[in-house]
């Protein structure tokens, strides 16, 4: 089949690319290989696995002596695919106070570069994609207007827009996404102007030891037997310890209070000094102690993987609507999110159908996250806070974020021990087994976690180094499940049916947290839930796909650019759903997430079509969804390494 697309791209003529694209991965990297294969030498084109973030580099490296160049099979990122923005398929884009029906009161003034006139804009805008707009069906009103690419079903005389008053009324008031970043509170940040009360405490506390010459980033010579205070031991149990050796403020008690009782003169000069604006209110002064804090009960639930690129928050929808108890939010960097940036904003929005919902966090220093972690805690609203410590790419690791902070434990303690400080939210902390492929680590620090404060662990059964080339080993999830009672520990990998599921919680592990076999299919927790095959038809896989942009162009808007980044995400998606193979059509049950299947022939057209590995298949499936393609499009997946092998 990949010998057959490279012929009808290559215009018919036979040449040695065949062979070539027969090895090729199925996640897109066939169309650039393709055009590349007759333009660049054997040596050039072997020069993006060697820049492969998927701790390959050194296997590759081996394997290349032992089979030719061209026949090695595309592993890893697209580091340098193509990648055009969105905003860039729309020449001339109308104003925002056009469309918003105040043209007047233009927010760039006499600098705005948008057009200004609805008959010049609509002379160039493209056709319409459809005659239902989804969320003027929806809510009675599409806040895009005129730019929308459904107008048509809301557009009256004059191009203006129809308004449905009864839908607008039962949507009056209510909040269907929460965590967005408003203009002030980004003003704040932008200008550093954000108050981080508690983190600084904390941050100070650290300090201390290390402030007659020593370093100051790096742990107290303390233990961590000393510096742990019990979860319910008052101010007054602690004060036993030397002045070389302060308690660290730690399992959410209030720094000032221990500070201001302290013995040490130096430390009663310092909490008073600290000024205080406006009436002291109990607030001040009562903090809640870990046994105190609302506690995190998720054991035994489905819990859906946080997914960068992919678990965004219409796929999380999907889920949800099929049955996945706990959601995460994508991994945010918690630099980016104090600096306020709106895309990273983002990744914490939260859909009001998500009941237990948490985000994750990614830094590699106490300061950054203990003071994310505060302005988390003070201006959204989740059930739990994650930190990663499990991404393996090469950007993450190399800052020493991410599975780096396994190897780091003076930082991961003041990270996990900082936030924990600041939060009123239990903390979760997400890692690997190790770095290593054949040094498993994970079970020495998991009891430290549980030390440290956390709530949770969640163990992914894979080191940095094997990336997706191995099987989870669930016999070490198991053994450290035991290592980290009472402390509940959820395991990860390899689940793609409920039998898997099934032998997973026999392990011993609180419950299990879906990844991969939630993009390859999102019905796997109804699956678990019901505990059965589910031979699901492809009119009705169809019609998943249909939500999923539903909820994207909700989500993102139903203009010439939400429909658009709809695609993209739509596209990145079905780089998974292609993996998928019908439950009819298997010999054995049930799938295994590690076995590459044959080219098969579906029992429909769709269904085919779904199975295919290839692009353009893809791009042809996005437009019975979203429309045409624009005509400078171009799309490969973020990845082009999978688990097959």
């Amino acid at each position: 089949a990949e010998q057959f697309h490279a012929y009808l791209r290559a215009g018919g003529r036979p040449g040695g690319e065949e062979e070539e694209e027969e090895e090729v991965e199925e996640e897109g990297e066939e169309k650039k290989e393709a055009s590349s294969c007759e333009s660049e030498p054997p040596a050039k084109r072997v020069k993006p696995e060697e820049l492969s973030e998927d701790g390959e580099s050194q296997e590759d490296a081996g394997a290349e002596e032992k089979e030719p160049v061209e026949r090695r099979r595309a592993r890893g990122q697209n580091k340098s695919r193509p990648c055009m923005k969105p905003t860039c398929y729309e020449q001339r884009r109308l104003c925002p106070s056009v469309t918003q029906g105040c043209a007047e009161k233009c927010y760039f003034g006499p600098r705005c570069r948008f057009l200004h006139d609805i008959g010049e804009y609509m002379a160039t805008k493209p056709a319409d994609l459809g005659r239902s707009c989804v969320l003027f069906e929806t809510f009675g009103k599409c806040a895009y207007g005129v730019t929308c690419r459904f107008a048509q079903a809301h557009l009256g005389d004059g191009y203006q827009n129809i308004v449905n008053a009864d839908l607008t009324k039962q949507w009056e008031g209510k909040s269907l996404v929460r965590n967005n970043l408003s203009k002030d509170l980004q003003h704040q940040l932008r200008k550093r102007k954000f108050s981080f009360k508690k983190a600084d405490e904390y941050l100070r506390g650290l300090a201390k030891p290390h402030s007659d010459g020593g370093k100051g980033g790096k742990a107290t010579g303390c233990s961590a037997e000393k510096q742990e205070v019990s979860n319910c031991a008052t101010p007054q149990e602690s004060l036993g310890d030397s002045p070389e050796c302060p308690v660290l403020p730690v399992q959410g008690e209030d720094p000032k209070t221990d500070t201001s009782q302290s013995p040490s003169p130096t430390g009663h000069q310092e909490a008073s000094s600290i000024k205080t604006v406006g009436p002291l209110t109990d607030e001040d002064t009562i903090k809640l102690r870990s046994c105190e804090k609302k506690k995190l009960e998720i054991q035994g639930k489905l819990y859906l993987a946080p997914l960068t690129t992919c678990g965004n928050l219409p796929f999380r929808r999907i889920c949800k609507r099929f049955g996945a108890d706990v959601t995460c939010g994508e991994m945010a960097v918690c630099t980016n999110l104090l600096q306020g940036q709106s895309s990273e904003w983002a990744l914490l929005k939260r859909h009001h159908t998500e009941d237990i919902f948490g985000v994750q966090l990614e830094g590699a220093f106490p300061d950054t996250m203990t003071k994310c972690a505060e302005l988390l805690n003070q201006t959204i609203e989740v059930d739990f806070v994650d930190i990663n410590v499990g991404c393996p790419i090469d950007l993450v690791y190399k800052k020493g974020g991410g599975c780096a902070l396994m190897t780091r434990s003076n930082k991961f303690e003041q990270i996990v021990r900082g936030m924990n400080s600041v939060l009123d939210v239990p903390l979760t902390v997400k890692i690997r087994t190790g770095v290593q492929e054949k040094i498993n680590v994970a079970h020495k620090i998991i009891p430290k976690i549980r030390e440290w404060g956390a709530s949770m662990v969640t163990l992914h059964g894979r080191s940095r180094e094997q990336r997706y080339t191995r099987g989870a080993d669930w016999d070490y999830i198991a053994e450290c499940a035991k290592i980290a009672s009472p402390m509940p520990l959820f395991g990860n990998g390899d689940i793609l049916s409920y039998e898997d599921a099934n032998r997973a919680m026999q392990m011993g592990v609180s419950g299990v947290m879906i990844a991969r076999g939630a993009l390859i299919k999102p019905w796997l927790f109804t699956e678990m839930k019901e505990q059965r095959h589910w031979d699901i038809s492809s009119s009705e896989r169809f019609d998943v796909l249909k939500d999923f942009t539903n909820y994207g162009l909700e989500h993102w808007g139903s203009d010439t650019q939400g429909v658009e980044k709809t695609r993209k995400f739509l596209l990145e998606w079905l780089s998974f759903l292609c993996r998928y193979i019908p439950v009819g059509l298997l010999e054995h049950l049930p799938q295994k997430i590690n076995e590459r299947p044959p080219y098969y022939m579906g029992r429909d057209y769709l269904e085919t079509l779904m199975a295919s590995q290839n692009v353009d298949d893809w791009i042809k499936i996005s437009e019975m969804l979203l429309g045409p393609v624009p005509t400078s499009f171009t799309f490969l997946p973020k990845h082009k390494a999978n688990s097959y092998r």
